[in-house]
């Protein structure tokens, strides 16, 4: 008899854990706004947020040029330190929308932020023309 009760007890438990392990789950993570399959790649994004990096980078560049034009390169590198902070926030599609793309935008970032130490109007201008022209492509792509 106290066999038949243990094995009765071990049986409800072993029924109770398989119930409990099998109950779906709720998901509580925020689907995103479209996503996209490219290639065998899946790619997910916010229409608006992206958009909204790109013209954050945009302004970016903008700012920064138009403080290098007038010969304040200090204003100029507070303006273009902003840029990594818009940039992190479209990184990762741009790189999977278009690795060369992503490459010149971080070669172009490069020299721009070596340009602007060595206060080289020329060298700073030519990388923000480049800035400029790539993310200009990526945006609309």
């Amino acid at each position: 008899m106290k066999r038949l009760i243990y094995i009765i007890s071990l049986t409800a438990i072993s029924l109770l854990t398989l119930v409990g392990c099998n109950s779906p789950q709720q998901s509580t993570t925020q689907t995103p706004a479209t996503t996209e399959t490219t290639g065998g790649t899946t790619v997910s994004q916010t229409p608006g947020a992206t958009q909204a990096g790109f013209d954050a980078l945009s302004s970016v560049v903008s700012n920064t040029k138009t403080s290098v034009e007038a010969g304040n390169f200090d204003k100029a590198q507070q303006e273009f330190d902003k840029f990594e902070n818009a940039w992190v926030k479209v990184e990762d599609g741009v790189k999977t929308k278009s690795s060369k793309t992503y490459n010149a935008i971080e070669d172009a970032a490069t020299q721009v932020k070596g340009a602007l130490k060595a206060k080289d109007k020329a060298k700073v201008l030519e990388g923000l023309q480049t800035l400029n022209s790539n993310i200009a492509t990526v945006s609309k792509g």
